[in-house]
C-alpha cells in the first residue's frame, strides 16, 4: 500500500502501531491523491470542510501559529510545508482489525494496482551524516539564558527545541518509516508526502481528538529512557519518572494550560482532567501523559478550536504567547511541520490530530533532511541533562539514519 501511495505526490497514511489505545478507532488510514485541497486561509477551511461531507487529511504547521496569534517571524523551515493544508483523498483504505475496506471510484481496480506493487524496498538508502545545528556549548548557555527569563517572571516553562540536520541527504521516505517503525512503533505514527516535502513521524502524542460533542487532549510532559536488558532496572526508572518533581510540576503547568484553552471552546464547567501524570512505556523511553477533555459549544468552527488550542502547549510552554516570542528569539532553526500535526476528519465531523514530534523532515527537491528534539525549560532544569533529554528523544531516528543497515 504505502509503495503504491509514494508513486502519488500527496498521500497520508496514519498508524497507531496496534497500540489499541482507549481513544483509538483505526488501526491505520491511507489516503492517497487528492480531488480537492485547501490551504488558503482559515476561513476557507472551514468552508471547504463544511461543504466536504467525507474523509478529509491534511496537516498543521507550526507556522501556523503566526496566522493564528499575528506574529511577524520569517525564520522559514528548509522543508517547507505550507502553513496547513488539507484535501479529500481520489482513494482511502481503512484498515480495522482483520478488515480492509477500500473506498474509491473502482476499489477493485485498485485492488489490483496495490497487489502488483513488488514488496520490499524500491531504493537504497546510504548512510546519512547529521550535523548539530547549535554546538553543546551554545545550547547549554541559550538555557542558561532561558532560566533567567523564568527567574524575571517572564515565563513558567518554555519548550526549547534543536535541529540535526544533513545537506545532501538521498533517502526512501517509506524504507525510512519502515525501519523507525520497527525500531520505535508509536500510536501517532504517520508517513506524509506534500510533493516534494515529506514526514516520517514516529509520534507518541495526541494533540487532540473530537468524538461527537467531546474533545479531549492528551499532553505529554516528563521522559525518561528505558533498559530493556535488565528488568529491574528498567521498573526503576519508570518509578524515578513517577516520582519526579520536576517532571510533576512541567506536566501540571500544561495540563493547567490545555484546561484554558479547552475552556475557551467549551461549555462552562464541562473541561476536566480525566487522567494526570499517567506513565505510558515505549520502545525507547516512559512518558508522562495526562488527559484533559471537555464538551463542546454549538456551532464552534475548527478554526475557532485552532485559534484557542493552537499550537499545543507542550511545545510551546506558558504563558504561551510569551514562551512563543521566547522561541522565535532563541531558536535558530525554524520548525515548520515539526510541533504542528497530522491528522484526519471522518464523516461525521469527528477528528483526530497527533503533535510532529519523533519526526524526519525531508525536502526531496533539494535533498535536505532535518530532525528537531526539544525539552521543556523550567528554572530547576539542569542544562546538561536537558541537552541529553534531546538526544534520547532523538536516539531512535539517529539509529535509522547512521545505523549501518544494508538498506538504510
Amino acid at each position: 500500500m504505502l509503495r503504491w501511495a509514494g508513486q502519488r505526490n500527496i498521500f497520508c497514511f496514519l498508524d497507531n502501531q496496534q497500540y489499541g489505545t482507549p481513544h483509538g478507532h483505526y488501526e491505520c488510514l491511507l489516503a492517497a491523491g487528492a480531488t480537492a485541497s485547501c490551504s488558503t486561509t482559515l476561513h476557507d477551511l472551514d468552508l471547504f470542510l463544511r461543504d466536504n461531507r467525507g474523509w478529509t487529511f491534511g496537516h498543521l504547521s507550526y507556522d501556523l501559529k503566526n496566522i493564528i496569534h499575528g506574529f511577524d517571524h520569517h525564520r522559514e523551515s528548509r522543508v517547507p510545508f505550507p502553513p496547513f493544508f488539507f484535501f479529500a483523498p481520489e482513494c482511502l483504505f481503512l484498515l480495522k482489525g482483520s478488515e480492509l475496506t477500500i473506498r474509491a471510484d473502482d476499489p477493485g481496480s485498485i485492488f489490483r494496482e496495490v497487489s502488483l506493487v513488488e514488496d520490499g524496498e524500491a531504493g537504497v538508502t546510504l548512510p546519512v551524516e547529521v550535523q548539530e545545528r547549535i554546538s553543546r556549548e551554545d545550547y547549554l548557555a541559550i538555557i542558561q539564558k532561558l532560566r533567567e527569563h523564568i527567574l524575571r517572571g517572564d515565563c513558567y516553562e518554555i519548550n526549547f527545541c534543536q535541529e540535526f540536520f544533513s545537506e545532501n541527504a538521498e533517502i526512501d521516505p517509506v524504507a525510512v518509516f519502515e525501519r523507525l517503525m520497527e525500531i520505535s512503533p508509536n500510536p501517532f505514527s504517520a508517513l506524509y508526502r506534500h510533493n516534494d516535502q515529506y514526514l516520517v513521524c514516529a509520534s507518541p502524542e495526541r494533540f487532540i481528538m473530537k468524538q461527537g460533542n467531546r474533545l479531549l487532549s492528551q499532553p505529554i510532559k516528563g521522559t525518561i529512557r528505558r533498559d530493556r536488558t535488565d528488568a529491574a532496572e528498567d521498573l526503576r526508572l519508570k518509578a524515578e519518572l513517577e516520582a519526579s518533581a520536576k517532571d510533576r510540576a512541567e506536566n501540571v503547568m500544561v495540563v493547567d494550560l490545555v484546561r484554558n484553552d479547552l475552556s475557551r471552546i467549551c461549555r462552562e464547567g464541562s473541561v476536566g482532567v480525566v487522567e494526570l501524570f499517567g506513565v505510558y512505556a515505549y520502545p525507547q523511553v516512559y512518558q508522562m501523559i495526562s488527559t484533559v477533555s471537555g464538551e463542546l459549544r454549538e456551532d464552534v468552527s475548527f478554526s475557532s478550536i485552532l485559534h484557542a488550542t493552537f499550537p499545543m502547549g507542550s511545545m510551546t510552554g506558558a504563558p504561551k504567547h510569551r514562551v512563543m516570542e521566547l522561541i522565535d528569539r532563541y531558536e535558530v532553526s525554524g520548525r515548520g511541520i515539526f510541533s504542528g500535526s497530522v491528522g484526519y476528519f471522518n464523516p461525521e465531523g469527528d477528528f483526530d490530530f497527533n503533535v510532529v514530534i519523533r519526526s524526519i523532515m525531508y525536502n526531496a527537491a533539494s535533498r535536505y533532511l532535518s530532525y528537531q528534539a526539544g525539552s521543556g525549560i523550567t528554572f530547576y532544569s539542569d542544562p546538561q541533562k536537558e541537552w541529553e533529554e534531546c538526544l534520547l528523544k532523538a536516539e531512535a531516528i539517529k539509529k535509522v539514519l547512521t545505523g549501518g543497515r544494508s538498506a538504510l
